[in-house]
C-alpha cells in the first residue's frame, strides 16, 4: 500500500494461498499467452490475405480474435508480473482500467457470437437471399454498433464503481481486476449500480444467448427437412465451430456469474476465470482451423509463399 496516497494500490491476491500450485501456473500460463497471440495474429492474417475468406463468417471471426488479442494482453502481463515479482498490487488507475476493458470486451464478444450465429442461420435458412441480408455494409455497422455501445455502458458502469468509497478496502481475491471484484470492495450498497448492473447483463449475455438459441433452433429444423446424408453433413460443417466457440463461452460465463457467493464458490470462480481468460482464447484458433477446411487451405497457402519467398 501506498501511504499517503489518496488512490492507493490494490491488492491482487491471485493463487497466494496456494504457492506450489502458483508456481506451476506461473509456467503454464506464458505457454498458453504464446498461443493466444500466434494463433489469433494467425487468424486475422489469413483473413484478411485470402480472398476467399473476404466473407461475413471470417470478418466476425477476425473480430473475434482481435478481440481476444485484446483481452488477453489487458490481463496476462500484469498477472505474471504479480506472479514472477515480489510485490502482488496494480495502481488502482490500471486496475479501473483494467476492469472496464475486459467488462467491454467481454459484452462486445457476447455481441460478437450471436451476429456469427445469425449469419450461420441466414446462410442455413436463407441461402438464395444470403449476400443480400449479410451485405458487407452491413457487417461492418453491426461490429461498430457492438464496440461503441458497450463501450459507452463500460464507461457508465465504470464510472459510477469508480466513486463508491472504498474505506481502505484495496485487497481484490482475484488474479486480475474484475469489476464485481471492485463493487465488493466498496462499504457502501449502491441500489442503483446493482440494478443498472443486471439490467445490462440481460441486455449483453441473455439476448445474445437468446439470438444464438433462437437462430440454432431454425437451423436445427432446416436440416432436419433435408434427406441427403452429404449435405446434412455439410451443413452441420458450416456450424459446429461456432456451436463448440459458444458452448465454452458461455458455460464458463454462466459458471462464473451464477454461483453461490461463498468462501469455496471464490476459489472456483478463481479457475473458472482461468479458463475463460486463459484457455478459451487459445483453443478458439485451434477450433476454426482444424475443423474449417478454407482455413487449413488458407493457411498452407500462406505458409508456402513464405517458404517460396524465401528459398528466393
Amino acid at each position: 500500500m501506498n501511504n499517503g496516497s489518496s488512490t492507493p494500490d490494490f491488492i491482487l491476491l491471485g493463487f497466494s494461498e496456494w504457492p506450489q500450485l502458483e508456481r506451476i501456473i506461473s509456467v503454464v500460463v506464458p505457454i498458453f499467452y504464446v498461443v493466444i497471440l500466434v494463433g489469433n495474429t494467425m487468424i486475422i492474417l489469413v483473413s484478411h490475405l485470402d480472398p476467399k475468406l473476404h466473407m461475413p463468417m471470417y470478418f466476425f471471426l477476425s473480430n473475434l480474435s482481435f478481440l481476444d488479442l485484446c483481452f488477453t494482453n489487458t490481463v496476462i502481463p500484469q498477472m505474471l508480473v504479480n506472479m514472477w515479482g515480489p510485490e502482488k498490487s496494480i495502481s488502482h488507475l490500471s486496475c479501473m482500467l483494467q476492469a472496464a476493458i475486459a467488462l467491454d470486451l467481454g459484452a462486445t464478444e457476447c455481441l460478437l457470437l450471436a451476429m456469427m450465429a445469425y449469419d450461420r442461420y441466414a446462410a442455413v435458412c436463407q441461402p438464395l437471399h444470403y449476400v443480400v441480408i449479410m451485405h458487407p455494409k452491413l457487417c461492418h455497422r453491426m461490429v461498430l454498433v457492438a464496440w461503441l455501445t458497450t463501450a459507452c455502458c463500460d464507461v457508465l458502469i465504470c464510472t459510477l464503481t469508480l466513486r463508491m468509497p472504498r474505506c481502505g478496502h484495496q485487497v481484490v481475491d482475484n488474479f486480475f481486476c474484475e469489476i464485481l471484484d471492485l463493487i465488493k470492495t466498496a462499504c457502501v450498497y449502491s441500489k442503483v449500480l446493482e440494478v443498472l448492473f443486471l439490467s445490462l447483463t440481460v441486455v449483453f449475455l441473455l439476448a445474445p444467448l437468446t439470438v444464438i438459441l433462437t437462430s440454432y433452433g431454425a437451423i436445427t429444423r432446416a436440416v432436419m427437412r433435408i434427406k441427403a446424408a452429404t449435405r446434412w453433413r455439410n451443413l452441420l460443417n458450416t456450424c459446429d465451430s461456432h456451436l463448440t466457440v459458444v458452448t465454452l463461452f458461455y458455460g464458463t460465463l454462466i459458471s462464473m456469474y451464477m454461483r453461490p457467493q461463498n468462501n469455496s464458490a471464490q476459489y472456483e470462480g478463481k479457475f473458472i476465470a482461468l479458463v475463460y481468460m486463459i484457455l478459451i482464447p487459445s483453443l478458439n484458433p485451434l477450433i476454426y482451423s482444424l475443423r474449417n477446411k478454407d482455413v487449413k487451405n488458407a493457411v498452407k497457402k500462406i505458409l508456402c509463399v513464405k517458404i517460396w519467398s524465401a528459398k528466393l
